[in-house]
């Protein structure tokens, strides 16, 4: 509840967002609540997995190119997701996964609030809101020279952390009565009821993969 209190708060202002949790705490979830809570609600909410991007393409994706920039680049060029989330919210998940030197790139963006394309001379404003996310402890990564603490600083404005399951077993029937009552209605049958004994198994079990698992299960 802290952390939605926290979140509604930051939804009022334009800063930047870094949420921080395991896999399948719900992260993209808060990104886009977010962002439809800000007055850039009517804005674009474009995602970006940072780790599913190959090391070569991130720059072309993030900045986009013009027509020729490279070989096998569309003849017209390509618009960047920074771009594309103009006037809305950027949601960088994986931010930890970014390559030092995109690194580099990304802050000066942030710094200026523009970006050059790949082949273009001339630099593009771009009004956009950042939301970050990492499933790593950034401080860390920063001891060991695997991402920039100036960086850091820029996208650590509001610091979000999402609590684990495991660290919120309270919440465990009401998520499983949810999901298996979503579950129901989507395959049209009736839901299911949970003995005691079925919800101590529940709340007894580490789910690894958090919310995600548990709605899976």
């Amino acid at each position: 509840k802290a952390q939605i209190d926290l979140a509604r708060r930051t939804a009022r202002t334009a800063s930047r967002v870094l949420l921080t949790g395991e896999s399948g705490t719900g992260k993209e979830l808060f990104a886009q609540a977010i962002h439809n809570s800000s007055s850039v609600c009517k804005g674009p909410f474009v995602a970006v997995s940072c780790a599913a991007i190959p090391r070569d393409l991130i720059e072309s994706e993030l900045f986009g190119y013009v027509g020729g920039a490279f070989t096998g680049a569309r003849k017209g060029g390509m618009i960047g997701k920074m771009e594309l989330a103009k006037g809305g919210t950027l949601f960088l998940d994986e931010v930890n996964s970014l390559p030092l030197e995109m690194q580099a790139k990304l802050l000066r963006a942030l710094q200026q609030m523009e970006i050059v394309r790949i082949g273009d001379t001339k630099p593009t404003p771009v009004d956009v809101r950042i939301i970050a996310a990492t499933n790593q402890n950034l401080v860390e990564a920063i001891e060991k020279g695997k991402f920039r603490r100036d960086l850091y600083y820029r996208l650590n404005v509001y610091p979000i952390i999402m609590p684990s399951l495991r660290e919120r077993k309270e919440d465990i029937p009401l998520l499983a009565e949810h999901f298996a009552l979503r579950a129901a209605g989507e395959m049209g049958k009736v839901p299911v009821t949970f003995t005691e004994a079925a919800l101590e198994i529940l709340k007894n079990h580490t789910w690894p993969g958090n919310i995600r698992e548990l709605e899976n299960c």
